[in-house]
């Protein structure tokens, strides 16, 4: 008898989020599934970042409801999930944004991260490009029921370019990650636990590699900052464009956003996508360097492609013109080709005043006797 050939495992499976149907491969988790749809019904997220491998779980804000698990196991699951921990199955239906249950957890979920927060946005660097801005405007309340201290930490220098202000972290272990995955000498990380839980250096040791600077692009708010740039100018006065140098640095892309004011670059980062990550390249995270990041601080170093696409939704792009186009004068062809100034020389054109009488010298007001014609 013939041998019984396997069934060939299906290599995508159909899943639906908020009513729309799409195709993602097999291990997709229901985050990036979301993602591929874009808009609202992508979740949020603090601490996922998709670059940086075992991020993740930490903050909760991407919650879902899993209305139906599988084709073959239609059930609900009882409790909302992480969405970036959890790959979706054949057939299986995701309430996000059309989930009460998920707006409301998601409303917690921020109030729980905005307890201990600061109401720094004001005099906070990261102001403008903060995701827990976007995520308190999103889903936030605008009021608050927590009536104790806050939890305040010490301002404390991690090495010669980045200050951590602690008071401000949400603990997301982005950095950790990046520490962990991008150098080979990790001196930071996680004290103690629960409410006394902190990120610092191992005995106060500072933080010195090529490629601490990313730690700064991947916090989602603003408790890893450049010295460099603090306190020297708001984002949204700057304008970022998009440049590129052979760095000779292994590891760097050498492909950054300089945002300047006029033509002096006050800071240089990574470039981003949509979703607030670094870009990739060749398949590979574009991260960059502390030589690109810190000590190219001069248009001549760089190879300026154009202006960075931003969200017209984002505070940064209100200065942020591909172009000033210049409306089609239409008056000199209504008027029969006559200057429009002619329009505001009332004195002439009226012959009601007298050209040599100037209002702003006139003491009080006018009066028609002001205008009288001498007989």
């Amino acid at each position: 008898m013939p041998e019984e050939t396997k069934p060939i495992p299906p290599s995508t499976f159909k899943v639906t989020i908020d009513n729309i149907t799409i195709d993602v491969p097999v291990g997709t988790t229901v985050l990036n599934a979301a993602r591929k749809i874009g808009g609202d019904v992508a979740p949020p997220a603090m601490c996922y970042y998709s670059k940086l491998q075992g991020s993740g779980g930490k903050c909760r804000t991407c919650l879902v409801e899993i209305a139906a698990g599988s084709t073959v196991d239609p059930r609900p699951m009882p409790k909302l999930v992480a969405s970036c921990r959890t790959t979706v199955m054949d057939g299986m239906i995701v309430k996000n944004i059309t989930s009460d249950k998920v707006k409301d957890a998601r409303a917690g979920v921020v109030e729980f991260l905005l307890l201990n927060h600061p109401l720094d946005c004001p005099i906070c660097d990261q102001a403008g490009e903060c995701h827990l801005q976007d995520l308190g405007y999103e889903h936030g309340k605008e009021g608050t029921r927590y009536e104790f201290a806050r939890r305040t930490f010490t301002k404390e220098d991690i090495g010669p370019y980045i200050q951590l202000h602690m008071t401000r972290c949400i603990l997301c272990y982005r950095c950790t990650y990046v520490a962990d995955q991008l150098t080979d000498k990790r001196v930071h990380g996680i004290l103690d636990r629960g409410e006394h839980a902190e990120i610092s250096t191992y005995i106060s040791k500072a933080i010195d590699n090529d490629f601490s600077g990313n730690m700064i692009d991947v916090c989602p708010v603003g408790a890893l900052t450049d010295k460099t740039f603090r306190f020297k100018n708001r984002v949204w006065f700057t304008k970022p464009v998009d440049a590129h140098r052979n760095c000779t640095t292994p590891g760097c892309c050498g492909k950054t956003t300089l945002w300047l004011r006029g033509d002096e670059v006050y800071r240089v980062t990574a470039r981003k996508d949509e979703w607030g990550e670094v870009q990739s390249y060749d398949g590979k995270p574009g991260w960059i360097c502390n030589e690109c990041r810190f000590d190219k601080k001069k248009t001549g170093d760089w190879v300026v492609e154009g202006l960075t696409k931003i969200n017209r939704h984002s505070v940064i792009s209100q200065g942020n013109y591909d172009g000033l186009v210049i409306p089609k004068e239409t008056i000199q062809e209504v008027m029969g080709g006559r200057d429009p100034k002619i329009l505001m020389d009332i004195h002439d054109e009226s012959e009601v005043n007298e050209p040599g009488i100037h209002l702003s010298e006139i003491n009080g007001p006018a009066h028609s006797d002001t205008f009288a014609t001498n007989p």
